[in-house]
């Protein structure tokens, strides 16, 4: 296990280093729950600053949030925030997936993100496909992104937590779907469940479900 996990990527801020030579503020920018059958599109924001020296240190474990436990993307959250010079959580609900589109309703997700930041940035470093080509601010989407850039890496992170921790409110709200065990992604419980159940306000009525083994 030990030399499987040192093979995992480390993103770093080479590619905020280079920007940072134009641009003040970078945010880093990554999605969670785009491909649930339930629950909404969350998206984090991060702006980390150019001169911590102890940055490094701070956020030392933090990369792609799918591949930490839940408990370490717990641990790294007041990290990231407290190292950040703002940061912000943006949700689109099912309802607005269903009306919009997933990637419309992403988008919308993602400038809530922003209308959250105490500071607007000057570019955008995000993961891919998380393009947003209605805001006229310089952006960058990276191919695995949140394995490169320790900004997006935090706002997965940050966007990652949220929407779990959302899931699992909703799993008192409307037990019996399992919605604190797998978030609403589409596992054979969950999908077995819609079968038995049907579904509930939580779920996204345009995703094509398909039949549990």
């Amino acid at each position: 296990m030990q030399s499987a996990a040192n093979m995992i990527s480390q993103p770093d801020l080479s590619f905020e280093q280079q920007l940072w030579l134009n641009f003040q503020y970078i945010a880093g920018m990554d999605e969670a729950g785009r491909g649930a059958l339930a629950g909404p599109v969350c998206v984090g924001a991060v702006i980390l600053p150019q001169d911590d020296p102890l940055l490094f240190q701070t956020l030392s474990g933090a990369r792609d949030s799918k591949q930490l436990t839940p408990r370490k993307r717990s641990q790294l959250v007041p990290h990231i925030k407290e190292a950040a010079l703002t940061w912000g959580i943006g949700f689109a609900s099912a309802d607005e997936i269903d009306e919009l589109g997933i990637v419309p309703a992403t988008r919308l997700a993602a400038s809530r993100a922003l209308e959250m930041l105490l500071i607007f940035p000057n570019y955008l470093l995000t993961d891919f496909r998380l393009e947003l080509p209605e805001l006229d601010v310089s952006q960058t989407a990276l191919v695995k992104g949140d394995q490169r850039s320790l900004s997006i890496a935090s706002a997965s992170i940050l966007a990652k937590t949220a929407r779990d921790e959302k899931m699992m409110e909703m799993d008192k709200t409307y037990p019996g779907y399992g919605f604190s065990r797998h978030k609403g992604y589409g596992t054979s419980l969950h999908c077995q469940r819609i079968f038995q159940i049907g579904h509930s306000p939580l779920h996204r009525k345009t995703f094509k479900l398909k039949k549990a083994a």
